[in-house]
């Protein structure tokens, strides 16, 4: 029986992490025997038994409770936190996801007592390093014993870098592995798609599918810059104006404390007053699910609901700089407007009216099944 243990440190990684947990639960639980450790690196008071229980997700074996913090310090607690784990239990392997500090904490924890790493989500790269998560994915790509890349575009990435050109050796003298598996969250849309339609989120907020437009606002460089908030949130309410169209936005935390800060008194008087957006509180994965679904069109700083989006054949304005999801730009799927107010209306007028295509970039819906027939090759 192989052992692993999966680490997460936040909620789209243990959402991420319930496609392997489904596929082990149904078909391997004769070969694999899995164990969850939740760092705690960001609390989410939605992170409920109802929350596990919803998505049927098995509730993390161990939690370090590690809590918010400097990058290094928490970063640190969490290799201690880790390392301990693996020192008292026997490991095969660690699963790692993304890019989180919960990511390169597993990563070193690990590489460090020679366990092999298996990093789902490899080869992602915005080529921006002031991005604290450009630097965690690269670093655990580094560390990882097999590279899941979800798109091509990853395993580009990789080969660019020398990856595939480097002969590396681990201490069992085993040699790294690249895959394109395909993406799990791909997976996982299509399951929970299912029975997402029994959420009510549509009737609460009287939203007629196909008939709103979907937004979400969360990274730092957006809320935290009054210009750049201030730019954004004058173009939603331009659109919504304009084209008469409902614009649903549930409300990240950080962005529900930081409008009334950064916004001019005048607009954020008019958001909280318009007859077309709808601010709401965190939404649950369903319910998104369920938003993006019946969207129109999707406006997101977002990487997970950019990808999302194009799982459900949704047109998406990406309101960053830059996307690690380059298929979705390169089948005109989206287009990256940043902050920019003029870009933004433009977008939304070019990308509601044009026909888009959306080809099967993310693999097959088994990407979970695949990433466990390689692992237990390299263990077994």
């Amino acid at each position: 029986m192989i052992k692993i243990l999966t680490v997460v440190g936040a909620r789209p990684q243990i959402i991420k992490a319930a496609a392997l947990s489904r596929a082990i639960r149904d078909d391997f639980s004769d070969r694999i025997e899995e164990k969850i450790l939740h760092t705690g690196q960001h609390y989410d008071a939605a992170m409920s038994k109802v929350f596990f229980d919803e998505l049927k997700i098995p509730m993390p074996d161990h939690n370090l409770g590690v809590g918010s913090g400097k990058h290094g310090e928490q970063t640190a607690k969490m290799i201690s936190g880790i390392e301990d784990l693996i020192l008292s239990e026997h490991f095969d392997g660690v699963v790692l996801y993304g890019d989180t500090n919960s990511t390169l904490a597993g990563a070193v924890a690990a590489v460090k007592q020679h366990i092999p790493i298996f990093h789902i989500e490899a080869g992602l790269r915005s080529f921006n390093m002031a991005m604290p998560e450009e630097v965690n994915r690269i670093a655990c790509d580094q560390m990882s014993s097999i590279l899941f890349a979800p798109t091509q575009t990853a395993i580009e990435n990789l080969r660019k870098e020398g990856f595939m050109d480097i002969d590396v050796r681990f201490k069992n003298g085993k040699h790294r592995q690249i895959f394109n598996s395909g993406d799990v969250m791909y997976d996982n849309s299509l399951y929970f798609a299912e029975f997402s339609g029994r959420t009510k989120i549509l009737e609460s907020n009287s939203l007629q599918a196909n008939n709103y437009i979907l937004a979400t606002i969360h990274r730092d460089n957006n809320t935290d810059n009054p210009y750049r908030l201030e730019s954004i949130f004058r173009a939603l309410l331009h659109i919504s104006d304009e084209y008469k169209i409902d614009i649903i936005l549930p409300l990240h935390p950080r962005t529900s404390k930081l409008m009334p800060k950064n916004l001019s008194p005048e607009l954020y008087d008019k958001i909280k007053h318009s007859s077309y957006i709808k601010l709401v509180e965190p939404v649950s994965f369903l319910e998104m699910i369920e938003l993006e679904k019946n969207a129109k069109l999707v406006m997101t700083d977002s990487g997970g609901v950019q990808k999302e989006a194009f799982f459900f054949e949704k047109p998406c304005v990406i309101l960053r700089p830059e996307t690690e999801w380059v298929e979705i730009l390169e089948h005109a799927a989206g287009l990256i407007v940043d902050a920019d107010f003029d870009r933004i209306v433009d977008g939304y007028r070019d990308l509601s009216t044009k026909q888009v295509t959306f080809p099967p970039l993310f693999g097959d819906g088994k990407a979970a099944y695949f990433i466990l027939e390689k692992i237990i090759d390299y263990l077994e």
